[in-house]
């Protein structure tokens, strides 16, 4: 998967200043099949060599700015990180219901779900700053149903981190394809992941001899990482710090 176009904020790319790094940030133009993406790339410009890239999936609002600051963050530590668009360019869902139907279309095919993660996954290791032998992904909500997608796919990728995301998938056979280390962070009072759904997770990853791991956070439900009603400071805090070690490990320090 080749860059199409690169689309710079303004007449260059935009820096942004995270910590004592200087961040930059740029929109990327990519396709799967047909259909024309728009994803956001971001990373620390004064590291030269290549470093590792992680994938950021969205929720099923679509890309907006909480997944781009997600990228920002992760470059600030170090990594090459690439917000995807699993919709298509424009397509931003403006209401719950708009929002309901697009992730509906992609949990219903699963084949096009892996298909646009690896493509966005694709346009990621292809950027020259990225070490293509170190790829990781992130996902919230629907997209942490997502990066689980993307692992039983059989992507490159070398560890994920699902964010109270789906855990189900009409093709669990298919987790004996994953090549890395699955980390899954829940809200332990989370109703959209009843007890069944942990159940059949655990059974699955058991049964592909999978290298995962699962860590439910006390009182905090749904999209706790996310700002609004359901947004648990400790919660996000903690697992963000989880989703660190995490990657210090898959990656090497």
């Amino acid at each position: 998967m080749k860059f199409l176009r690169t689309l710079l904020l303004g007449s260059a790319a935009l820096a942004v200043s995270v910590a004592s790094a200087t961040i930059r940030t740029q929109v990327v133009e990519y396709r799967q099949g047909d259909t024309v993406l728009q994803g956001y790339l971001a990373y620390d410009d004064a590291v030269r060599t290549p470093r590792p890239g992680v994938l950021v999936v969205h929720d099923w609002n679509g890309l907006d700015e909480y997944e781009m600051r997600r990228a920002r963050e992760l470059a600030g530590l170090g990594y090459v990180a690439f917000a995807a668009d699993i919709y298509g360019k424009g397509v931003r869902p403006k209401t719950t219901q708009e929002s309901g139907a697009q992730a509906g279309k992609y949990r219903q095919d699963v084949a096009l779900f892996r298909a646009r993660l690896n493509a966005s996954l694709d346009a990621l290791a292809t950027h020259p700053r990225v070490n293509r032998t170190k790829l990781g992904a992130i996902g919230y909500c629907f997209g942490g149903g997502g990066v689980l997608e993307l692992a039983r796919s059989g992507a490159p990728v070398g560890g994920v981190v699902s964010f109270h995301g789906s855990l189900g998938t009409p093709r669990s056979e298919d987790a004996t394809n994953i090549k890395g280390k699955v980390l899954s962070i829940q809200g332990a009072d989370d109703p959209a992941i009843p007890k069944e759904a942990l159940l059949g997770f655990i059974k699955e990853m058991r049964e592909a001899k999978v290298d995962y791991q699962i860590e439910l956070y006390n009182l905090a439900v749904h999209a706790f990482t996310v700002p609004g009603p359901s947004y648990d400071e400790k919660s996000d805090r903690r697992s963000w710090e989880s989703m660190r070690d995490f990657f210090r490990e898959v990656f090497g320090a």
